[in-house]
């Protein structure tokens, strides 16, 4: 989703989505297998990995005391690395709110948001507002209601396979989430910041006469943000693809497996 005119999370019909079809015969079946090279470059690499490895966890015996000066200039966590501190512990509507006002909070917000602005909710005319009223300031909630209307529009939704109200057909299960990989602070200060998060989303319709199969995409969603009302709120967000990896070997999984999931696999609170 972005701010003002741009269109919303959703990446088909008119927002620049590059669709990806599995064969017509059977738009869940297994996706076509790559050449044996792949697989023979992975066995290598994890072999190298495993040797490396060795190697690290060996070399710590036979340190000497000329080492003391580079063990006290070793580099420090990574900065992707989780904190382990409980981001909130409330709920507005099921969305975490109250995030701490600190940048660790600002990113763990951005990673939430993420998470409810690209779910199912957000093709539901009345959840749609009460998300955008919840996560943004009330001017960018304002500015933005008409914009989501228009980007929600039924044409759009029927596009995906939904009614007018944004529900799918019986039997079927639509599928919108976004998974946050990790984030970063582009800005920070004690009024506002800017968070961009590095997520996977899921999106389609698992039914298996569906033209649109559940797809997976990778995007930077960046958030700017403001300290309003003891908590983090959005003023602005803008999208981009990628970074994406090189796609696995994996199998598809029927639409079957795929309604299972989504029914079984909850969400999570995600917290930097």
């Amino acid at each position: 989703m972005t701010s003002g005119d741009d269109q919303a999370y959703t990446d088909y019909g008119d927002t620049g989505h590059t669709r990806t079809r599995l064969p017509e015969t059977d738009p869940y079946g297994g996706a076509p297998r790559r050449s044996s090279s792949r697989s023979l470059i992975t066995v290598v690499g994890v072999v190298v990995l495993l040797i490396a490895a060795i190697a690290f966890a060996n070399r710590g015996d036979n340190s000497s005391g000329n080492d003391a000066s580079a063990k006290n200039h070793k580099p420090a966590a990574a900065s992707t690395a989780a904190s382990g501190t409980r981001p909130v512990d409330t709920k507005s509507l099921g969305v975490p709110t109250g995030f701490a006002h600190t940048e660790q909070g600002a990113q763990s917000a951005a990673s939430n948001y993420a998470v409810a602005l690209g779910s199912t909710e957000m093709f539901k005319k009345d959840s749609r507002d009460t998300l955008l009223n919840l996560l943004y300031t009330s001017d960018a909630a304002a500015r933005l209601q008409g914009p989501m209307d228009q980007a929600y529009s039924t044409d759009f939704l029927a596009k995906m396979g939904l009614d007018a109200a944004g529900d799918p057909p019986k039997g079927s299960t639509f599928v919108s989430r976004v998974v946050p990989v990790g984030t970063t602070v582009q800005h920070y200060t004690e009024n506002d910041a800017k968070v961009a998060v590095w997520y996977v989303g899921l999106i389609g319709m698992a039914d298996s006469s569906s033209n649109d199969p559940v797809t997976s995409s990778w995007k930077t969603w960046t958030f700017d943000l403001q300290w309003s009302g003891d908590d983090w709120k959005i003023t602005s967000d803008t999208q981009k693809d990628g970074p994406a990896p090189v796609p696995g070997d994996d199998k598809a999984a029927t639409s079957d497996e795929i309604s299972k999931a989504i029914e079984e696999y909850g969400g999570f609170t995600y917290a930097r």
